[in-house]
């Protein structure tokens, strides 16, 4: 028997945010793997094992559930948002590619999910209305200087930049580093969304300006939207203002 693995987005954290695929990828899986704060939003099926790790621990998570598809097993992989986006499906094809050839010969599913910079996004408005990219503040897999120049080239394309993990625990000072680098391009007014355990009880979000963007309103489950000189504010009487991008760009 031919084993599978579909690694499954399984959204920013509420149910509603769950898509019908991926919901039932999980429940007709033998095994579930993945991070574990992520396993335990995945819902409970009897009989089925699953087996959480560290989040440093990518590359042995994937090797883990590749090798149990490949023992003949229905396996799912989880994480949070969209596995495509900073998250496991980029690692379970790395490994595929440097892995055993029985690997190759799995049936491999990659399910979408609602990335957290969709959802943030949809919090406040439309702030990724127009161009936009999508850019992790974590130096564990690649250089700050690297981030610098990836920074500096999007602020001065006039893209909206969705920042993925913004600040961490061992990561206290890129988010300050990266808004001093951004204000040397962007006006003082651009709007800057804070979005926080979006979809989750202890969810928030923030609107700020740039000028007065302060890094220690963001921690590890943290989304920082950082908008153009073209994204504006729609004030509304006794409701939140909303966040847009206009479709249409200046020269």
């Amino acid at each position: 028997m031919r084993g599978r693995l579909a690694v499954v987005g399984l959204g920013p954290g509420d149910v509603r945010w769950l898509t019908p695929e991926a919901e039932a990828a999980v429940a007709g899986a033998d095994a579930l793997f993945g991070y574990g704060p992520y396993l335990d939003r995945a819902p409970v099926r009897e009989g089925q094992s699953r087996h959480p790790s560290d989040n440093r621990q990518e590359g042995q998570r994937a090797c883990a559930a590749l090798e149990r598809a490949a023992a003949g097993k229905n396996v799912a992989l989880v994480c949070g948002g969209d596995p495509g986006v900073f998250a496991m499906a980029a690692t379970v094809c790395e490994q595929i590619d440097s892995g055993p050839a029985v690997w190759r010969a799995l049936d491999v599913e990659i399910v979408p999910g609602i990335t957290a910079m969709l959802a943030v996004a949809a919090r406040v408005g439309a702030p990724l209305g127009h161009d936009f990219c999508a850019l992790s503040l974590s130096d564990n897999l690649k250089p700050w200087s690297v981030i610098e120049r990836r920074l500096d080239a999007a602020a001065q394309a006039g893209f909206v930049i969705a920042l993925y993990n913004p600040i961490s625990k061992a990561r206290q000072w890129q988010l300050a580093a990266a808004f001093d680098r951004l204000r040397h391009y962007l006006p003082a007014t651009t709007p800057i969304v804070f979005g926080r355990a979006v979809g989750r009880a202890d969810e928030k979000i923030a609107v700020m300006t740039l000028q007065a963007a302060d890094p220690s309103g963001a921690d590890m489950a943290s989304l920082v939207i950082v908008g153009t000189a073209e994204t504006r504010l729609v004030s509304r009487p006794g409701q939140a203002p909303l966040v847009y991008t206009p479709r249409s760009a200046t020269a």
